[in-house]
């Protein structure tokens, strides 16, 4: 008598793995992200990564001030690279400056509640 399901049986044994010559997938280095952080209260930050690099951020980052009349900084990560953070919910303002400046809109992602 042989109990079927007994045996140690893996499904996916002779598929390959899909994922292991591909790098680049569930990569996000091609988008621009805008992202909403809770600070105190009331109080929030508005974050943009992963900007080109033929963008200057330092000018970018003068023209969102000045343009959105809030403060902002320029901060260097390491795995992020340089992230613009601004006072305040800016992202539908950043979203829709950056694509009268001539970026695609499908390449900026909008994340926040």
């Amino acid at each position: 008598m042989s109990v079927q399901n007994l045996n140690t049986f893996d499904p996916f044994a002779d598929e390959a793995d899909p994922l292991a010559n591909n790098e680049d997938v569930g990569s996000q280095q091609n988008y621009i992200h805008i992202r909403i952080q809770q600070r105190n209260g009331r109080k929030t930050l508005t974050t943009l990564q992963g900007l080109p690099k033929e963008y200057d951020a330092k000018k970018l980052l003068k023209a969102f001030k000045k343009e959105f009349a809030c403060n902002g900084t320029l901060v260097d990560d390491q795995e992020m690279g340089q992230v613009i953070q601004l006072q305040g919910d800016q992202r539908t303002k950043m979203a829709n400056f950056l694509t009268e400046e001539g970026l695609p809109r499908n390449t900026i992602k909008l994340h926040g509640f």
